[in-house]
């Protein structure tokens, strides 16, 4: 749909794009200085494979400071992007006949990256009514001697959906009951939250399991570094291991510019996130408000991250039960959106609240004409 948007707008034609997911603010100014200092003194060459020692620091400081996982520069894997690391951990574990349950609505890739690997993907069914998350009796109903994944992503894309240490805590006891299972928890947007708790991730909640579980996060959603193209992740020895192996097979190192402003990203101020939280949930608040106040959509309020998954099934019979049709409508009426079945959901459709407040309030009277 992004690429449909830019198609479009290369004809002339005015486009509101809530279909990319990333933020819309600038890349802070010291990461955008040490990218250039890098520059300047001629850090062009090949890195390590796995990222610098330098980075390798900076990574473990952000996990340890922002996650509360005591994680070893040694076991942290630096990759080009998020989501080669999650294609790793799996691509290096996952065989033909194996099971992986992902929660749905889930992020587009992860399926995609289990079918590559030759699993099966097991879909552990959500909904609105739950805030999207699952209970750990409803994980362990799926569980079978084949399955080898649990992926979690928290807070979630495409629903904003932030699990609590206390629902974290019980999905640990279940696993403990099934020790085959290994957990990828992708925390990648955990920067970007708007509850009042602090963040909780399996891996600190439950350290005896820390032998089973890959933690992924980075700098793209957090400090605008999307282009960047780089992603962080740290786990038991043996499987950064294998994931190395696979990146110096594969792309060999992470860019070296990039590494040097991620280093600046993750050691230097983070005031800055306050502020942008607070744009955030003015946004999530004005968009939420919004949407409910159209007849025949509703969405809940996303705890976090910077989408709402908006139900629209008392409007589909007018487009034959096809959500995808619904989001070339929108799309017709100058609003690019993503239909809810490309993320394993139904009867609705994606968008990213991060744009401007003046931008979602004339792509929502769009929205509001084009289904009035």
């Amino acid at each position: 749909m992004t690429d449909r948007a830019s198609q479009l707008r290369a004809e002339g034609r005015d486009i509101i794009s809530l279909s990319v997911g990333e933020p819309d603010f600038d890349t802070p100014p010291h990461v955008i200085a040490a990218a250039k200092a890098a520059l300047d003194a001629g850090d062009t060459r090949y890195t390590p494979v796995t990222g610098t020692a330098r980075l390798k620091e900076a990574a473990a400081l952000h996990f340890r400071r922002d996650l509360g996982i005591e994680a070893d520069p040694a076991s942290v894997i630096v990759t080009a992007g998020g989501k080669q690391a999650i294609f790793e951990a799996l691509a290096a574990t996952v065989s033909a006949g194996d099971e992986v349950i992902v929660p749905s609505p889930w992020w587009v890739s992860y399926p995609q990256m289990v079918r590559f690997a030759g699993g099966t993907v097991v879909p552990l069914r959500t909904s609105a009514a739950n805030g999207f998350r699952f209970r750990p009796s409803e994980l362990e109903a799926l569980i079978t001697p084949r399955t080898n994944w649990l992926l979690l992503n928290s807070p979630g894309n495409p629903t904003g959906a932030v699990f609590p240490a206390d629902m974290l805590r019980g999905i640990g006891d279940v696993l403990r009951r099934h020790p085959q299972v290994l957990v990828l928890s992708d925390d990648i947007y955990a920067p970007l939250r708007y509850c009042e708790e602090p963040h909780a991730t399996l891996a600190a909640l439950c350290p005896d399991l820390a032998d089973r579980i890959i933690t992924v996060s980075g700098v793209s959603k957090s400090h605008a570094m999307t282009g960047f193209r780089i992603g962080l992740a740290t786990g038991p020895d043996w499987l950064v291991s294998a994931m190395g192996k696979l990146q110096s097979n594969s792309s060999g190192n992470p860019a070296s510019i990039s590494q040097a402003a991620a280093v600046a990203a993750l050691e230097g101020p983070q005031d800055f996130l306050e502020e942008w939280r607070k744009a955030f949930r003015r946004r999530r608040d004005m968009v939420v408000a919004r949407i409910n106040a159209i007849s025949g959509l509703s969405t809940p309020v996303p705890d976090g991250a910077f989408y709402c998954l908006v139900d629209a099934a008392p409007l589909l019979e007018r487009f034959g039960g096809d959500d995808g049709k619904l989001a070339l409508h929108l799309l017709d009426h100058g609003v690019a959106t993503v239909a809810a079945s490309a993320f394993g959901g139904h009867d609705g459709f994606r968008i990213s609240f991060a744009a401007d407040e003046t931008v979602l309030d004339e792509a929502l009277d769009r929205i509001e004409k084009a289904l009035a």
